[in-house]
């Protein structure tokens, strides 16, 4: 039979990163900024934290780790490439106006060359025998659970089984959900997004909101490959081992249809999907594993089919959304 108890946690883990980035998008995308380098960013994102947890873990003796400290440094390591890879994308496409699909698919080729480069000259300075590196005491701390989760049986289990970065990531989708909703600050940034124009006429900083909107999606998305490394992965880099999950973020902020609280479930639905073909039999047929692995994407497709069908204004996409803004010719 179907073990749910297993299946659940671990579609929540694999979700986990697609939802820190899929609300990093979706905040970015209600600008009016289209980021294609997302998947660059979460790869950026988790090499500053493993480069930040290597200096820390390699620095100080076992016993003399700080759990504050195992995990503010890469933390910190994370948010601030992140960060500029946010602005590095806000000075092409905003400032120098440069075509944001170009730019956003540069980015991403240019995060995963720039992960491989220091992950493998990390991976040369442990002289490890195999191409990865382990950060197992930092990652320890990322991985900590609650003392009693384990005493409540298939409720802990489920709910209560998880590292720290897990449950903040369904804070940020909440809290952003409420802002894009329920603040001032919110609407301005959507209207900016629909129609830079007549948000600019109404007083809006046009430039500053897409700077501002852009930058806190690149880190919350960077946290999402920070949330990899250190928890899904326990703590081990491999060049080239983030997948496909910075396209699946893509793809779930269409699936949400632009709104982060739905993304919470929705994350889990495309972790799940993503490993159901560990969980239902196959065989030794690899093209049947991998025609499962296709079903977040096919999900995805049909969603933007229905859509497209009802044709509801609020389900679409910000109306500027990839487009330049030339103040000029307002």
């Amino acid at each position: 039979m179907f073990d749910f108890i297993a299946f659940i946690p671990r579609a929540v883990t694999q979700g986990v990163p697609l939802m820190l980035g899929s609300t990093g998008e979706t905040l970015t995308q209600k600008s009016g900024n289209l980021n294609l380098g997302l998947p660059g960013v979460m790869y950026v994102g988790a090499i500053c934290g493993v480069i930040g947890s290597f200096i820390y873990e390699t620095g100080t003796p076992a016993e003399s780790i700080n759990g504050f400290l195992a995990v503010m440094i890469p933390l910190l390591s994370c948010l601030a490439g992140s960060l500029l890879m946010g602005l590095l994308y806000c000075f092409l496409t905003v400032t120098l106006r440069a075509n944001q699909n170009v730019t956003g698919l540069a980015m991403t080729t240019f995060g995963v060359g720039f992960g491989n480069f220091f992950g493998g000259s990390l991976i040369k300075l442990t002289d490890s025998e195999v191409p990865s590196i382990a950060l197992s005491a930092t990652s320890s701390y990322f991985k900590a659970t609650l003392p009693f989760a384990d005493k409540l049986g298939w409720f802990g289990e489920i709910f209560l089984s998880y590292g720290m970065l897990a449950y903040i990531a369904i804070v940020i989708a909440i809290i952003s959900s409420y802002f894009l909703k329920r603040t001032r600050p919110g609407l301005n940034l959507r209207a900016v997004g629909e129609d830079p124009a007549t948000a600019d006429a109404a007083g809006i900083n046009v430039t500053r909101y897409k700077y501002k909107a852009t930058c806190i999606g690149c880190m919350i998305a960077g946290l999402g490959g920070l949330y990899y490394v250190m928890d899904y992965s326990s703590g081990i880099w491999s060049n080239d081992a983030f997948g496909d999950r910075g396209w699946l973020a893509i793809a779930l902020v269409i699936f949400t249809m632009w709104r982060p609280a739905v993304g919470i479930v929705a994350s889990i639905l495309f972790g799940g999907l993503y490993i159901l073909y560990l969980f239902i039999p196959t065989g030794t047929n690899l093209a049947v594993k991998e025609l499962y692995k296709m079903l977040p994407y096919l999900v995805t497709i049909a969603v933007l089919i229905i859509v497209s069908l009802k044709k509801s204004r609020e389900n679409q996409p910000p109306a500027h959304l990839g487009l330049s803004y030339f103040r000029e010719e307002r």
